[in-house]
């Protein structure tokens, strides 16, 4: 629906540990859009319970989250646990020691660089010191190990001594998060997206060089919703599924030139353009060879023209055929808003709004994680 809003709240601490309070006028905004359907309560109850019952972000996350997939079976893992921390110790003093993870990446991105745009850029030591209120950076300059924006400071054998007396202050940063991940809760197989799959991959040298297993990367399915209304849209467009995927400019010209009565494609006035040039050019051949650059000069602009020509007629059809032009653009933009995946715009509650607990059970029945498809799936 393409309205926003928005949780405006300064923080120096993990997403995780922020408090709730606050969020009560974030719903009451949140609640303005809805249409107070059964759906919708549902919805704003869920929220309530979720954001204004637990005290912070982790908490009502984990709620939330429960609430919507708990009778399918979860395995909620707290990160920040005292235990899982102490566990991961040992490769937290690594990191503080020999920089394993810096070297090990760079190391590998020197190697891809020019075949492989690189996701992320390791620092000389990817830790961050983490309590309640403070969420900052591990540096070690001049023999010293330091958080950054504060006064906190450590030689070597202290902060060893401060990591083992407190694991739980030493969170991973997005560089060494999957190693933590696969410490404590080793996968077979990680599922994850395409922007998470391309980090991962700058990963697997340093995984081999604290010896943990790197497990199977997945890339996760994606899916377009669309209702039978939309389909019924498309129908009378003529427009098929995989058409509906291509660029905008590219779908609109394809069904202009279909619809049309006259031909827009110029193509066979250029082949038979060519044609009279290559007759020309044996002739060039024969009797004198300099003519040879004048007529493909000739060609070249001949071509050029009759391609301003068939720009010109399909933007003169584009207008007369005008009100097909923005039917088909208003369907496309409504499956694809910015011209890219809804799910990198449409909020879950937007599409729960409108098909409410039977949208779950149906996305759970409909895709499999193990084929790498792109679903069509029919509200």
């Amino acid at each position: 629906k393409q309205n926003k809003v928005q949780w405006s709240v300064e923080s120096n601490t993990s997403v995780g540990k922020l408090l709730t309070s606050g969020l009560e006028n974030v719903i009451k905004d949140f609640t303005k859009f809805l249409d107070m359907s059964k759906n919708s309560k549902y919805l704003i109850k869920l929220f309530n319970d979720a954001y204004l019952k637990h005290e912070s972000l982790t908490e009502a996350t984990r709620y939330l989250v429960n609430e919507l997939f708990g009778e399918y079976g979860l395995v909620i893992i707290d990160g920040d646990d005292k235990l899982l921390k102490k566990q991961f110790a040992p490769f937290v003093e690594n990191e503080l020691v020999n920089q394993t993870s810096f070297k090990q990446v760079s190391n590998t991105i020197e190697q891809l660089k020019n075949e492989y745009k690189i996701q992320v850029n390791p620092r000389e030591i990817n830790l961050f010191y983490l309590t309640d209120k403070l969420r900052s950076r591990v540096i070690f300059e001049g023999g010293i190990y330091k958080v950054v924006d504060t006064d906190l400071s450590w030689t070597k054998d202290e902060i060893i001594k401060h990591l083992y007396e407190f694991p739980e202050r030493f969170s991973p940063n997005v560089i060494m998060r999957p190693l933590y991940q696969e410490v404590i809760l080793p996968n077979l197989c990680y599922v994850g997206g395409g922007g998470e799959l391309a980090y991962w991959f700058e990963l697997k040298n340093y995984f081999e060089a604290v010896k943990v297993p790197f497990p199977i990367l997945l890339l996760r399915n994606s899916a377009l919703l669309i209702t039978e209304k939309q389909l019924q849209k498309a129908k009378k467009l003529n427009i098929s599924i995989d058409e509906l995927f291509l660029n905008q400019d590219v779908l609109v010209n394809k069904k202009i030139k279909e619809v049309s009565e006259i031909e827009i494609d110029f193509s066979k006035q250029k082949t038979a353009l060519k044609k009279q040039f290559e007759d020309l050019k044996e002739m060039a051949k024969k009797t004198d060879k300099s003519f040879i650059g004048a007529v493909n000069a000739q060609e070249a602009k001949q071509i050029k023209g009759l391609e301003v020509l068939e720009k010109r007629l399909l933007k003169a059809q584009k207008r007369k055929l005008n009100d097909l032009v923005e039917r088909i653009k208003l369907l496309q933009n409504e499956l694809f808003p910015n011209q890219s995946l809804e799910e990198r715009h449409r909020n879950f509650s937007e599409i729960y709004e409108n098909y409410g607990d039977g949208l779950i059970p149906k996305l759970i029945n409909t895709l499999d994680p193990l084929k790498s498809e792109f679903y069509c799936i029919t509200l």
